[in-house]
């Protein structure tokens, strides 16, 4: 779960969102604080994942609240901070972003294209080209 409405309700995201944003969701079971980040259930509602219901929240028994990694998602348009213990993967079809631990950050995608307006500079401490 990544945070809440105005309204209160969920704000989840899922592989098969149709949506590019995190979906307004309806839920059986009271979300709270304590619950963003954590894995939720989900049904779709017909089978739509336009229809998303949150059924419950995943139970880890192995983990504790202090081994959680902290999570911040601000969805206000301003920021979106996202924390993780080992990688964070952003991925779309083809597409992917993920970024390690250890610093890398891969881009994986079919076709890859940067603009700039200004100065594109591509620095390190090598740097490869085919």
């Amino acid at each position: 779960m990544l945070g809440f409405h105005d309204d209160g309700a969920p704000l989840v995201a899922f592989p098969s969102n149709p949506q590019e944003t995190a979906s307004k969701v309806r839920a059986t079971t009271r979300l709270q604080d304590t619950d963003l980040g954590r894995e939720v259930a989900l049904l779709f509602e017909g089978g739509d994942p336009r229809l998303p219901l949150v059924i419950g929240v995943v139970q880890h028994p192995e983990r504790t609240t202090e081994t959680r990694a902290p999570f911040t998602a601000d969805l206000d348009g301003e920021r979106i901070l996202l924390r993780a213990q080992k990688e964070i993967v952003l991925r779309c079809g083809k597409s992917s972003i993920t970024l390690t631990r250890a610093g890398k950050v891969l881009i994986r995608g079919t076709y890859l294209l940067s603009r700039s307006s200004g100065l594109n500079r591509i620095r390190g401490g090598s740097v490869q080209s085919n």
